[in-house]
């Protein structure tokens, strides 16, 4: 038998605390008028010191069992997708596995970055298509402002904090995840880097005068890359579906910039009103930008079973991921 992934629950954490952009033009040379035009971010949110990748990642993960009307012990694997990790080790995804009491379940941490979540779910998919486990917790979760220089404003404005999680089920119901494409090009590695921290540059008195553990990046290459990258990610799983454009539901990529979310729309051939966005409440919140757009899709009635939906991740790697996927589960409105 043919069995199939399928999103079964959905949960968000986000942290209550929000920055703006007047708030951001206190601490750099910058304005709302300045962010609006080149990233259409007008706000974000940022952990307080309570809340951290781990913490919000147990709730996002909590709140997508409860969805699913399923107990943690239900759970065989559970995988955080994440660059900014609770702690070097142990993972995040065993700190969260204990605390969600998901007691008889593997748990591992998985870093593309803000692809992470696009990656998890193909990762995901297969172990359960091959039917190694039945039910899978996969969480998307990211402090970036932990990482971010608040003092550079070319990549300040961008991150914010927050996490989603889905759970996977195997199921013998056509549809669910679909068509798949993971790429990457480890020459662009420089183009987005944290250059301190790893193996490389341990973390010194001289990396931290230097900054050298924050997030750095070349914006207009990473803008170029990113709007290619996500075009041909989408077309790829699009035409291995045997979708059309005008077939697509809902497109959900990865939330960086609204202008690169445009941009991609347009030379996909997906208009506008098929794109959910909400880049401008929330910024770039790295792995856990899918799965929170994903929430308010449904939470917004935009997900119908049956829907035919598109997600690409992209980031630091380079690397990108997209998925072809059938709406199965019911939805609120179903």
């Amino acid at each position: 038998m043919n069995y199939a992934s399928t999103i079964v629950g959905w949960g968000k954490a986000l942290p209550s605390k929000s920055r703006t952009n007047a708030d951001l033009s206190k601490l750099v040379d910058t304005d709302d008028e300045w962010i609006v035009s080149r990233t259409g971010i007008r706000e974000r949110r940022i952990a307080s010191d309570n809340e951290t990748t781990f913490t919000l990642a147990c709730d996002a993960a909590n709140r997508a069992l409860d969805q699913a009307s399923l107990s943690a012990k239900d759970v065989d694997l559970v995988i955080v997708a994440t660059l900014t990790p609770e702690y070097g080790f142990p993972s995040t995804a065993s700190l969260v596995q204990d605390a969600i009491g998901a007691t008889t379940a593997g748990a591992f941490d998985l870093n593309a970055a803000c692809a992470g979540f696009a990656y998890g779910l193909a990762v995901a998919r297969g172990f359960i298509e091959s039917e190694m486990y039945r039910t899978i917790v996969l969480i998307g979760s990211d402090t970036m402002s932990r990482v971010v220089d608040w003092t550079d404003r070319s990549t300040c404005v961008l991150f914010g904090d927050g996490a989603g999680a889905v759970v996977l089920q195997r199921t013998d119901t056509p549809g669910g995840i679909g068509s798949t494409c993971l790429r990457s090009d480890g020459s662009g590695g420089p183009l987005l880097i944290q250059r301190a921290g790893g193996s490389r540059h341990p973390t010194s008195a001289q990396t931290l005068r230097d900054g050298s553990h924050y997030l750095r990046m070349n914006g207009r290459e990473v803008y170029r890359f990113a709007v290619t990258a996500t075009t041909e990610a989408a077309i790829a799983v699009m035409v291995d579906a045997g979708w059309t454009s005008n077939e697509v539901d809902l497109f959900i990529p990865h939330q960086a910039n609204v202008r690169i979310i445009e941009s991609a729309a347009r030379s996909i051939g997906i208009p506008m009103d098929n794109v959910f966005v909400n880049a401008d409440r929330y910024g770039n919140t790295s792995a856990g930008s899918i799965p929170i757009a994903l929430c308010e899709a449904l939470d917004h009635q935009r997900i119908q079973v049956g829907s035919k939906i598109i997600t690409v991740g992209f980031g630091a790697g380079l690397a990108w991921a997209a998925h072809a996927i059938t709406w199965t589960a019911p939805t609120a409105s179903s």
